[in-house]
């Protein structure tokens, strides 16, 4: 079963004749950004941490803030304010890099997305969760996974597989395997 077919149940609720029912829910890791709040997948999540410095790497997107190497793997930062062509503000002590794991199986991907705050997790049922508006191909929504209410605010859930396309994908593993080729210089060279 993958990633995405899981689902954690939340408590039973009764149907109205007395039967337990069960709702499909999946959690969310949500986190905030030019001050909306979204959400990935907590099952993709594999850490957060505080923003560090980063060693850059020539010739990639502004949005691909370096590499770091965590643990013994190369990990491409990517900025989600860049990459939504949000304005950029200067890091600071909210700032956090949320590690994602991207892709399925053997081909799966670990990749840091730097955010402004980690906001909350949050519960939302599958049937609570509303497709992204249609913009007539004006504006790509590919990566939403969908819209949630979550008390009085609207939350965009994003699918972290579709963050970025197969061309940008080959361009964060050709960083990787650059920084990897560096080796030492990687640990070394850092990047405010």
């Amino acid at each position: 079963m993958s990633e995405e077919t899981k689902k954690a149940e939340a408590a039973p609720e009764e149907n109205g004749e007395g039967f337990d029912v069960t709702v499909d829910t999946n959690q969310y890791l949500t986190f905030i950004l030019a001050g909306e709040e979204y959400g990935v997948d907590i099952l993709r999540v594999q850490e957060v941490k505080g923003w560090e410095s980063v060693t850059a790497m020539p010739n990639t997107p502004n949005y691909i803030k370096g590499v770091i190497n965590l643990r013994g793997t190369i990990v491409p930062i990517l900025d989600l304010r860049e990459r939504f062509a949000l304005e950029s503000i200067p890091y600071g002590p909210r700032t956090v890099v949320i590690v994602l794991k991207v892709g399925e199986g053997a081909g799966g991907k670990v990749m840091g997305i730097v955010v402004d705050a980690v906001s909350d997790v949050y519960n939302v049922a599958t049937q609570e969760m509303r497709p992204p508006p249609d913009f007539c191909s004006v504006i790509s929504t590919d990566f939403v996974r969908g819209l949630a209410t979550v008390g009085d605010k609207m939350v965009i859930l994003l699918d972290s597989d579709k963050l970025l396309n197969v061309e940008e994908f080959e361009e964060v593993e050709a960083v990787r395997r650059g920084a990897q080729g560096h080796g030492q210089a990687v640990e070394n060279h850092t990047v405010q």
